[in-house]
């Protein structure tokens, strides 16, 4: 069964930074790419970043490019996003999920999900 624990979250002042990290287990981590979405207060969840099962290919939704970066360790099945510039509209439980495709474009290709963490972006 997979698991997927996501840690990292909490209370940052805009423009500051957090690095949100996942935890899995229970599949094999290196063959599936991975992602990061986010929910935030009254909206549907959304697509936030992705990273292929090798690593080399990154997807990035527009409103975070240039601030984000997704990385993985598959050696530690882990999955990272390093938040920079963070602005209060990025305020939102963020999850992280595993596709069952090899590069993680399509959004309805991911099958399993983590409990969520909780960022908090004050102006």
């Amino acid at each position: 069964q997979v698991q997927l624990v996501e840690s990292g979250g909490g209370l940052v002042q805009a423009g500051g930074s957090l690095r949100l990290s996942c935890a899995a287990s229970g599949r094999t981590f290196s063959v599936y790419a991975m992602g990061w979405f986010r929910r935030a207060p009254g909206k549907e969840r959304e697509f936030v970043s992705a990273v292929s099962w090798s690593g080399d290919r990154t997807y990035y939704a527009d409103s975070v490019k240039g601030r984000f970066t997704i990385s993985r360790d598959n050696a530690k099945n882990m999955v990272y996003l390093q938040m920079n510039s963070l602005k209060p509209e990025d305020t939102a439980v963020y999850y992280c999920a595993q596709s069952r495709s090899r590069l993680g474009r399509n959004v309805y290709e991911y099958d399993h999900w983590g409990q969520g963490t909780q960022v908090t972006v004050s102006s």
